[in-house]
């Protein structure tokens, strides 16, 4: 038996065979082209099919796991589009008069070459993402099918590393795991392991040969290490905890329909994130009392065009008809950042995380605004809903968006139209907005603190940097402070307070969040009954008393 050691990106055991995935090496061969004009066009078309390929993978995982996880594929059809990497490949065709592989291959070497010099993180992480859609163009250039990760039966997928666009064509049903010798924890293939529920490994230092590829294999993803050749004694062991891991989640579901309550009394609010209509089903599946984190970002993402209000209308009126009567939190457009509409045609930023983005560009644009919140109100009167602000930072923006929604209820009613009176709620996810949460709250109706973006702001960290892994730290002490303070400030103005993003599913912190008065968290629909069990076993004052 060999046991290897790494980082766990989902927790689980999977048992089975282990599929050893090894990428084709392409090699680049210089030729001397008869007509550089008819190479060009070739790498034209190429990169066009690339970027087709790319739109397909950014819809597909929009659909499956949510625009977060889509967003890595629009920036790979950015890139594909830059203009010093297209210069670079058709001035090398012309000058040189090579054929368009070898132009393709060296430019993406010496554009690799100058990121991973450059002393910013996050530019040298997108050396990654040049080897990534140079690849493509150089398969699809040599006529070779768009190359995927396949398997034949259920197996632990072993490999180098693999792409993001590699790990979302895995077949769910034939792959029992994944564990790669490369990779980081934060990594956008990780991300989306852990929303697609594989249990997952990185940075694990094993042989990619015969030594591992065929034989029997456990991967134990909480305690992130993967057993080959597993002796009786460890295989028995882990058959066990596979199977006590089922019986735990089939117990979990005895808890549906069971009010969230502590041994002590206090109710907390149990809602689901969802990032589409198709996600409605996995919300009521696992009895969230609610939506907590509509992003409607992703009726945009998925256009070429602005959506119209009754597209708008139609996609929130089904939302509030079918939790019937349960609220359902709609975030107003949040784009920006990663997440780019090409249509809106935003000019290029040195620092996005920190410019035009979400409640800034409503209110630079009312009239996008303006129409999809004329959608919101009316859908209103078909159910509980109610609209979230996102990255606020002042009271001045907050008044100016009052007076926008008053002018659109205004609108409305002098056409007849009805409509209802949603809750206006808005998120904590900067520093400035904790630090005036006591003046915000006067304004506001509930609050919804976005911990993934307050801890980045906080921390001067980019989450999106996986070199600053072991930096990001969620935990951190004025972290807990700042949410600690957003929910005394909320109750002292008489709203009440939630948590929405990925902190609100960390089970370590729980209880704390209970014994801070948190009213309401929301997380995946799948973590639902996970941190109801806690709930229902806590008593909060107990835990305050112990924590002295």
């Amino acid at each position: 038996m060999y046991i290897y050691e790494g980082k766990s990106v989902f927790g689980g055991i999977a048992i089975g065979k282990i599929s050893v995935y090894k990428k084709e090496e392409r090699q680049v061969r210089r030729v001397k082209a008869a007509d550089t004009e008819a190479e060009i066009t070739r790498f034209r078309l190429a990169k066009a099919e690339a970027i087709r390929q790319l739109s397909e993978l950014y819809e597909k995982v929009l659909r499956e796991v949510g625009e977060e996880n889509a967003a890595i594929f629009e920036v790979h059809q950015m890139m594909l589009e830059d203009a010093g990497y297209n210069d670079s490949i058709e001035d090398m065709i012309r000058t040189q008069g090579i054929n368009a592989e070898c132009a393709v291959a060296d430019t993406a070497d010496n554009f690799v070459g100058m990121f991973m010099e450059m002393d910013d993180d996050y530019m040298r992480e997108r050396a990654a993402d040049v080897k990534d859609i140079s690849k493509r163009v150089l398969t699809i250039l040599s006529g070779d099918i768009k190359e995927a990760v396949a398997v034949k039966d259920a197996s632990i997928i072993v490999a180098d590393d693999l792409a993001p666009s590699e790990t979302v064509q895995l077949d769910k049903d034939m792959v029992l795991s994944f564990v790669t010798v490369h990779g980081l924890p934060n990594s956008h293939t990780a991300i989306l392991a852990r929303t697609m529920a594989i249990p997952a490994l990185v940075g694990v230092s094993l042989p990619l040969d015969g030594a591992v590829d065929g034989k029997l294999g456990i991967v134990d993803g909480t305690e992130g290490k993967l057993y080959v050749d597993p002796d009786e004694d460890t295989l028995r062991r882990m058959k066990r905890r596979k199977q006590e891991e089922a019986e735990q989640k089939e117990l979990l579901q005895t808890l549906r329909g069971r009010e969230n309550v502590t041994l002590d009394g206090k109710k907390v609010m149990l809602y689901a994130n969802i990032g589409n209509l198709k996600d409605l089903a996995a919300v009521l599946q696992n009895d969230a009392g609610g939506i907590g984190l509509f992003r409607s970002e992703f009726i945009y993402l998925e256009r070429d065009d602005y959506p119209t209000e009754e597209e708008q209308f139609q996609i929130y009126k089904q939302a509030a008809e079918a939790m019937a009567g349960k609220r359902v939190i709609i975030r107003t457009l949040d784009i920006g950042a990663d997440k780019q509409c090409d249509y809106f045609q935003m000019e290029h930023e040195e620092n996005p995380a920190l410019g035009c983005r979400a409640i800034r560009i409503c209110l630079m644009r009312p009239e996008v605004f303006k129409t999809q919140l004329r959608a919101l109100f009316r859908a209103s009167a078909y159910g509980k809903v109610a609209i979230m602000y996102p990255m606020i930072t002042s009271v001045k923006e907050v008044k100016r968006i009052r007076e926008i929604a008053a002018s659109v209820k205004a609108e409305l009613s002098g056409q007849g139209i009805e409509f209802g009176d949603p809750e206006q709620g808005i998120m904590i996810e900067t520093p400035a907005a904790a630090l005036i949460s006591d003046e915000l709250a006067k304004e506001a109706d509930f609050f919804s603190i976005g911990t993934n973006d307050l801890t980045q702001y906080t921390l001067a960290v980019d989450r999106q940097n996986t070199k600053l892994d072991e930096f990001y730290d969620s935990h951190h002490p004025a972290i807990l402070r700042m949410i600690s303070m957003v929910v005394e400030n909320a109750h002292r103005a008489g709203i009440w307070a939630g948590i929405c993003g990925e902190l609100g599913a960390d089970q370590s912190l729980t209880r704390e969040f209970l014994a801070m008065g948190v009213d309401e968290l929301s997380v995946s629909p799948e973590s639902i009954l996970s941190i109801r069990k806690i709930v229902l076993g806590t008593n909060v004052e107990e835990y305050k008393a112990g924590r002295l």
